[in-house]
């Protein structure tokens, strides 16, 4: 049993076996016989002295380890990306072919178009930061195509399974880069770590890592196992369908000015619908009449390894059920003719593993239907990009078995769409044989087109994504008074690249998490973790944002605005109007000089947390506004620390004028670390002052001088661990603003001893 029979067998999948007498049965043989091990791809590794990050064949492919995919050093990225495409094609086969170049250019065009959409296949890619603490955001130039008519060398190595017409000649790795320093010093083009060279080979010019050809573009395969559509040969095993590397003449570790980057694309699309050239014939067989050379025809092992992308599901492409009208067809001999049986045959052979040519023109100007065949080589380009920006000297981003960015979601195609050539993608097109799903649009809103790409891999909920999902959401609450507490919930929405790793200027890369920042409309703001963050548990580090609390001191119309920006860079927001009943600010047209009072306020127009009308027993005039700064006194009346858990800690205050400011509750955080308490640092404190944390906050709004009350209440962490405690030392602070054309302020510190 095969290697993909024996994990159908194991998944409890069954082929339709004994259907029929006829050569549909060697048909189905022929597709359940393929060896397809599960999907794993680039890898970096060295063959022969040179290094490389390699795209092996899909169903040779192992899969990767997430656990350990890192770049521990923080070694380079790529910030952005100039990108030459350049067609080393001295008999012109690609010209002979325009459509492929136009394609593959416009393409490129595209993806430069696009940077920095969201939506892009590209965009997770900014997650991936080095010692910087930039990612490898994704913006590209496209500098343009050129074509190199330079001569090809002698032949470096033996194309192990040379076309049978139209074979050009066999290059080594070491020729493509001798070639391409070449091209580069002669045209005067840039070199460093912002520019990629892509080398695009023609059909026939067969590609191999070293001179004894054990890596190579092409592979063959034994009679039988082309019979039987094995793909598990020595020779198929060791190939690859494209690869990058970089040219480093000085060994840098960071790259420099000299270094060039590249990819090399050999061709290895197949030669689906290609005139121009023929591939070897697979055995005859009377039992297998429909395509001769199949086996070499199809490229679809370097796209997605005939997988049915449909299903969201890893599932190998197999055959639908038959009709009962076509199992007519096939059983009753004489009633149909052998056409109609043929046509059925083959029919249910494209419904086989088969490659997506979502561009597909059909008839082309040569003449055949080879027009899609771009679409496998622009997928190798994607791939080639995604793991040359996040690894682009093969010392940055990979696992611990050197599967790069791409190659831990190999055959992952998600989102996929209906082809858009007249096929469904699922059944091979009988004039291409290639299907024409797409799975992603790429280019600006003018001109963007459909393409299917590999996905690639994210840190953020460890999966493979086809672009970045970024969509800020809150409701805004109504009503709202002035003074009132009202709750802002950024939960709602919908963060794709939530967390990853930053780097600091040396040590190890520690978690990094997309921020929430709140514009409240009144110049007030608050900023945090987004949601889904586990130092959300610790305020210390920085305060959440996903949800808050706002209160806003006058009436009037603000716009609220959410801004999220998650670990790549990559910043949304949603704005809504909250419109707060209550008397204007001063100043306001319209405003008067009465104001609101907190429940149970005394007088002086102050508010808490809350809003209320009247004077309130004990009010007071309250000084005379004077210029400067404002004077104001506040300390703690209630020493008892179980009253101040339960209600919060009491202060009398005194303002001269109108203000706005808050109270807080400070605690020593050599004590907080004691009892376990948590809170956010102290700001502001004088020079010398130890450290202290905010465990309590109030906000204090009036509309002129008095004296009053406040009940500051302490967070959910201190009032649990104060609970049990016998004895605490706080800190008092009040910080309040006068209202003038320019608002000066005064802080107001005092200690109390709480006793349970």
């Amino acid at each position: 049993m095969t290697n993909f029979a024996r994990s159908l067998a194991a998944a409890g999948l069954r082929s339709r076996a004994g259907a029929t007498r006829f050569s549909l049965a060697a048909v189905l043989g022929c597709l359940l016989a393929l060896v397809v091990t599960a999907p794993a791809a680039a890898i970096v590794t060295e063959v022969g002295g040179t290094s490389v990050g390699l795209e092996p064949r899909t169903s040779v492919f192992q899969e990767g380890n997430a656990g350990t995919f890192a770049n521990t050093n923080g070694n380079a990225v790529l910030h952005g990306t100039n990108v030459y495409p350049v067609y080393w094609d001295p008999q012109n086969t690609f010209g002979e072919h325009h459509e492929w170049m136009t394609l593959i250019d416009t393409f490129f065009q595209r993806l430069g178009a696009a940077s920095g959409r969201l939506d892009d296949i590209f965009s997770p890619l900014g997650q991936y930061r080095d010692r910087s603490n930039q990612g490898a955001t994704y913006s590209t130039d496209f500098k343009g195509a050129y074509t190199d008519f330079k001569a090809y060398p002698a032949a470096g190595c033996t194309d192990p399974n040379p076309f049978e017409a139209g074979a050009v000649t066999c290059l080594t790795d070491a020729q493509l880069r001798a070639e391409l320093q070449s091209y580069v010093g002669r045209e005067g083009l840039p070199t460093g770590m912002n520019t990629v060279y892509y080398v695009i080979l023609p059909p026939g010019v067969t590609l191999c890592l070293d001179a004894a050809a054990t890596h190579c573009s092409d592979f063959t395969a034994t009679a039988a196992e082309q019979k039987a559509e094995e793909r598990g040969s020595p020779s198929y095993e060791q190939s690859f369908c494209s690869y990058h590397g970089d040219i480093n003449p000085h060994n840098a570790s960071e790259g420099d000015a000299s270094t060039i980057i590249y990819g090399a694309i050999p061709w290895t699309a197949g030669t689906l619908g290609l005139g121009l050239f023929s591939p070897p014939a697979s055995p005859s067989s009377s039992e297998y009449p429909l395509l001769p050379g199949r086996y070499y025809e199809q490229g679809f092992d370097c796209q997605d390894g005939g997988w049915n992308a449909e299903t969201g599901k890893v599932r190998f492409e197999q055959p639908r059920g038959l009709s009962k009208e076509e199992e007519e067809i096939l059983k009753e001999e004489g009633k149909h003719t052998e056409a109609e049986r043929k046509a059925l045959e083959e029919r249910r052979y494209f419904e086989g593993p088969h490659q997506e040519e979502p561009n597909q023109e059909g008839k082309d100007e040569p003449g055949d239907f080879s027009a899609g065949l771009a679409d496998l080589t622009i997928n190798q380009i994607a791939v080639e990009q995604a793991d040359i920006v996040t690894d682009p000297l093969l010392n940055a981003w990979h696992d611990s078995e050197g599967h790069e960015a791409i190659d831990l979601c190999r055959n992952t195609f998600g989102a996929v769409i209906k082809g858009n050539s007249g096929g469904s993608g699922v059944v091979g097109d009988l004039e291409t044989q290639a299907g024409t799903l797409y799975n992603t649009v790429i280019g600006a809103e003018e001109n963007r087109g459909d393409y299917y790409v590999n996905n690639v891999f994210s840190l953020s909920g460890v999966k493979c994504v086809g672009g970045t999902s970024m969509v800020p959401r809150f409701t805004a609450p109504n009503p709202v008074n002035a003074g009132e507490t009202v709750g802002f919930d950024g939960m709602e929405s919908s963060v794709g690249l939530l967390e990853g790793f930053g780097f600091a200027p040396s040590g190890p890369p520690t978690k990094t998490y997309a921020t929430f920042t709140w514009n409240f409309g009144d110049g007030t703001e608050a900023k945090g973790f987004a949601p889904g963050s586990p130092v959300c548990e610790a305020p210390w580090l920085s305060p959440c944002a996903g949800s808050v609390f706002h209160t806003y001191a006058y009436g009037g119309t603000y716009a609220a605005k959410l801004t999220v920006t998650d670990i790549a860079g990559n910043t949304s927001s949603e704005t809504h109007t909250v419109t707060v009943a209550g008397p204007p600010a001063p100043g306001t047209p319209g405003a008067t000089g009465s104001g609101a009072a907190g429940p149970g306020a005394a007088g002086a127009g102050a508010t808490g947390s809350g809003t209320g009308t009247g004077t309130g027993k004990g009010a007071g005039k309250g000084a005379p506004a004077q210029p400067g700064k404002p004077v104001a006194t506040a300390s703690v009346i209630s020493h008892s620390l179980k009253t101040a858990v339960k209600k919060g800690v009491a202060v009398a205050y005194s303002v001269n004028e109108q203000v706005t400011g808050r109270f807080e509750v400070l605690i020593a955080k050599s004590l907080a670390n004691k009892l376990k308490i948590s809170g956010t640092p102290a700001t502001g404190l004088p020079a010398g002052s130890a450290p202290e944390l905010v465990i309590g906050k109030a906000i204090l709004v009036t509309t002129k001088g008095g004296h009053s009350i406040e009940h500051v209440m302490l967070s959910k962490s201190a009032s649990t661990r104060l609970r049990h405690a016998h004895k605490a030392q706080l800190m008092l602070r009040l910080i309040v603003r006068n209202a003038g054309s320019t608002p000066l302020s005064t802080t107001v510190i005092s200690a109390a001893t709480l006793v349970g």
